[in-house]
């Protein structure tokens, strides 16, 4: 009777793995996703505070997650602002991470930039990092795609090599390839629309 109790919690364990996905460590940094817009200055400013986590909480997710807040204010702010230390910062928090899965939301004016960095410079060959972002501030604004672009971000880790990506606009991206294009708001692929 015991080992029948011992098999079926080892079945439970295995049958739990496998519908809980592995946990999503999340390193915010700033950008248009984390904005809100100024009327005062017409533009958008970096929140003073991440909306992202409050904001995943209310999704009540399968997943696992933890939020890191690479130097809030420092870096709380637009991708143009990010100095090499932040670069630094960022791809330390990776490598020191307990976690193998990582989205990074980030500006879109840098975020191809970033992505190549991380490629370029990640040690670890056991982690998949996504860069996301937004066109659209997620704070009081409806019709953002922030909120689309992080769920894809999350459902694109199952099926998703190791490796670095950006997920912007419903595709994946990898680092040598994709590019923001101002005059139709969305990132795309130097090689063209697959």
């Amino acid at each position: 009777m015991l080992y029948n109790s011992y098999i079926n919690q080892l079945l439970f364990i295995i049958f739990m793995k496998k519908i809980i996905p592995p946990p999503i460590q999340f390193i915010i940094t700033g950008g248009t996703i984390d904005s809100g817009y100024d009327g005062i200055q017409d533009t958008v400013v970096p929140n003073k505070v991440s909306i992202i986590p409050s904001y995943l909480k209310l999704l009540k997710l399968y997943n696992q997650y933890e939020y890191t807040e690479i130097c809030v204010k420092v870096c709380l702010k637009d991708s143009r602002g990010l100095t090499e230390s932040d670069l630094k910062k960022i791809l330390e928090t990776i490598e020191k991470s307990k976690f193998k899965r990582f989205i990074i939301t980030h500006g879109t004016y840098t975020m191809p930039d970033t992505a190549r960095y991380l490629k370029a410079n990640l040690k670890r060959k056991d982690a998949t990092v996504i860069l996301t972002g937004a066109m659209i501030p997620m704070y009081n604004m409806t019709n953002s795609d922030g909120p689309f672009n992080l769920g894809f971000s999350i459902a694109s880790f199952d099926h998703l090599k190791k490796g670095i990506y950006v997920c912007m606009n419903g595709r994946i991206f990898e680092p040598e390839e994709v590019l923001k294009t101002l005059y139709n708001g969305r990132f795309s692929s130097i090689f063209g629309e697959k």
